[in-house]
């Protein structure tokens, strides 16, 4: 009888440990296989030069904002209220926290606005 408890205890033991073996050969591939980060997100410490004639976004009429490519007359109107609600942009990625101003959007505007 004793015999019987440790050949099914033994039995166990393998699947366990098998089981474990795949679980971890798992991870080990699971984590070799990252993602690799996309180009086109925008890092916090990503550096651009605005232009020469760049919108101040601090200081812009809706009007003025308007003429930036991609910015309509709501979205003009979005940033100003924003602007006087929170106060000041420090940063010009700031924008992106405007609904409508996605990651995209600001790659395409971010050399024609400025923040002083």
């Amino acid at each position: 009888m004793r015999l019987t408890g440790l050949r099914k205890s033994h039995h166990y033991n393998k699947y366990a440990f098998l089981i474990l073996m795949f679980w971890t050969g798992s991870f080990f591939v699971l984590a070799g296989c990252r993602v690799q980060p996309d180009e086109r997100i925008l890092l916090v410490g990503d550096v651009y030069k605005p232009s020469e004639n760049a919108v101040n976004i601090n200081t812009a009429m809706a009007i003025e904002l308007e003429k930036i490519p991609h910015i309509g007359e709501k979205l003009a109107l979005k940033i100003v209220e924003h602007r006087t609600q929170h106060g000041a942009f420090r940063r010009a990625e700031h924008l992106m926290l405007i609904p409508g101003i996605s990651d995209d959007r600001f790659r395409q505007i971010r050399s024609l606005v400025r923040v002083d």
